[in-house]
């Protein structure tokens, strides 16, 4: 399953090799523009619907963004090993429109669970302090301060921080591993052998678990990763009713 035919299967296909190549393009261009004062998280991370910064186009390229070098290697290292067989597997534009589908599937998802901490945020402050965190919350964080307030400060967060990252397109591609490769043998830290159907429901269970219990100081955006893997889910089994119809 895991030979490779010349002419047939490529280590590095063009869907995957571009993908890499225009993630790291972003990240080197967001680092050079910093020095210069131009900040491209805000203008294409993805920012909840009510922030200043938000823009419709954030759903696509808030993506292409990585917050740090290790989260820009880790997704890249997870999109090459996983990706290059399924795009081999799939044909180059069906794995195009799967990378795309679940990563502004797990935006809506973000967004969605957004909207309603956002809600639950709200009922814990008075009318008043709500306007303010709008009026004024955006141009706090611009200058690097927030609300004394604890809740204050946390709903300024919830709206204006952007969410960046490949994570949930990657979640969607480890989904359709596991769904099309269930034996195959993922090895964890290079050593532990585990079966690619119980590591995808494993760490799917783990970014559940995460995502729920909402710790504090835990900026990773877990319903986004299990929403890359529900609209993967989705993609996989409209597809194989097609075919079958076929």
């Amino acid at each position: 399953m895991s030979q490779y035919r010349i002419g047939g299967f490529g280590l590095l296909p063009p869907v995957v090799k571009n993908l890499l190549i225009v993630n790291v393009i972003f990240f080197l261009a967001t680092i050079g523009l910093q020095r210069s004062g131009t900040d491209l998280y805000e203008l294409f991370g993805l920012h909840y619907f009510a922030s200043g910064n938000f823009k419709v186009y954030q759903f696509v390229t808030y993506m292409f963004m990585h917050g740090s070098f290790w989260h820009l290697f880790f997704n890249m290292f997870a999109l090459w090993m996983f990706g290059n067989l399924l795009e081999n597997v799939m044909s180059s534009k069906r794995f195009l429109t799967y990378y795309m589908v679940t990563g502004v599937g797990a935006a809506v998802i973000q967004m969605l669970v957004y909207y309603l901490r956002i809600q639950a945020v709200e009922a814990q402050l008075d009318p008043e302090q709500v306007g303010l965190v709008y009026q004024n919350g955006l141009e706090a964080l611009n200058t690097g301060m927030n609300f004394i307030d604890p809740t204050m400060a946390n709903l300024n967060i919830l709206i204006n921080m952007p969410t960046v990252g490949a994570s949930g397109a990657v979640f969607g591609i480890l989904l359709a591993f596991g769904m099309l490769f269930p034996n195959q043998m993922i090895y964890v830290y290079f050593a532990i052998p585990v079966k690619a159907k119980y590591f995808v429901i494993i760490y799917g269970l783990l970014e559940l678990y995460m995502g729920v219990s909402n710790r504090s100081g835990d900026n990773v955006a877990h319903f986004a990763h299990l929403g890359g893997m529900l609209f993967g889910i989705v993609m996989l089994l409209y597809w194989r009713k097609k075919y079958k119809r076929r």
